[in-house]
């Protein structure tokens, strides 16, 4: 704990953490950062849910909040958050995405990208070495999916992106049939489809198509089980939520914020 003397009165110096994105009524960040500072006695750490309408209100926001020491970022403003960064780590730059932010003491704001080593080590441990057709469909385009194909690159994991809309090297989900589910093993949900509260909405693929043969990853983690997870679970696929990757990219920004 820090505190400032005076000659009549103590009082605790606060540090403030916290998550920074536009509707944040499903996180468990905070859940997980509170129980965190209660477990280790840090009675000086607070986190706190920042819901900003745009990239661009994060000046205000960190005028409003000088006691801020580091920030997570999730969607839609890990590319969006850039502009407003005094430069990003390698992490962030490899990835393309920004997860977390760093203020250092000159007041300079670092950008780190934790998503991708939080997703690689979970899926070190839920997809093994020894599956056949180690290939991957990563549905979504967006920066968690940037995450997710740096690590699928680490663990040379060949992958297509999986979006809506015709991509240059990737594919829509009208080209995704039921021959192409064959030759990819895995199959991870980086989108929010499926989210709390809208659990009725899934990923539109050929489910029909899903063998024990295949391992579903999906980057939600409220509520536990996703439609996506639930479908893969019912035709006997291995399921696999993204709870523990939470804690490892919430672990690693927490080493970030206090490397210094």
């Amino acid at each position: 704990m820090r505190w400032r003397q005076g000659h009549t009165f103590n009082f605790l110096l606060m540090r403030t953490f916290g998550l920074l994105g536009r509707s944040l009524a499903h996180s468990f960040s905070q859940t997980y950062f509170s129980q965190k500072f209660d477990r280790l006695g840090l009675a000086d750490c607070r986190y706190e849910l920042f819901e900003l309408a745009e990239a661009s209100e994060l000046p205000q926001l960190l005028a409003r909040h000088p006691d801020l020491a580091g920030l997570n970022v999730t969607i839609p403003y890990k590319e969006k958050i850039w502009p407003y960064l005094t430069r990003v780590a390698p992490s962030a730059a490899l990835v393309g995405a920004v997860n977390v932010i760093e203020f250092l003491a000159d007041g300079s704001l670092v950008g780190h990208n934790t998503d991708y080593l939080g997703f690689r080590e979970s899926l070190r441990k839920f997809y093994p070495a020894s599956v056949p057709n180690r290939r991957a469909l990563v549905l979504g385009t967006g920066g968690a999916a940037k995450a997710v194909a740096v690590a699928l690159r680490e663990l040379n994991i060949p992958h297509w992106l999986v979006s809506r809309d015709a991509l240059g090297a990737g594919l829509t989900y009208a080209e995704l049939t039921p021959e192409l589910l064959a030759a990819h093993s895995l199959i991870i949900n980086t989108t929010p489809l499926g989210t709390y509260p809208a659990v009725e909405e899934c990923p539109p693929l050929p489910y029909a198509a899903l063998t024990p043969a295949h391992y579903l990853f999906d980057l939600i983690y409220n509520p536990r089980e996703t439609l996506f997870l639930q479908r893969g679970h019912a035709a006997g696929a291995h399921t696999q939520n993204g709870f523990e990757m939470l804690e490892l990219q919430a672990e690693a920004a927490w080493a970030i914020w206090n490397a210094r």
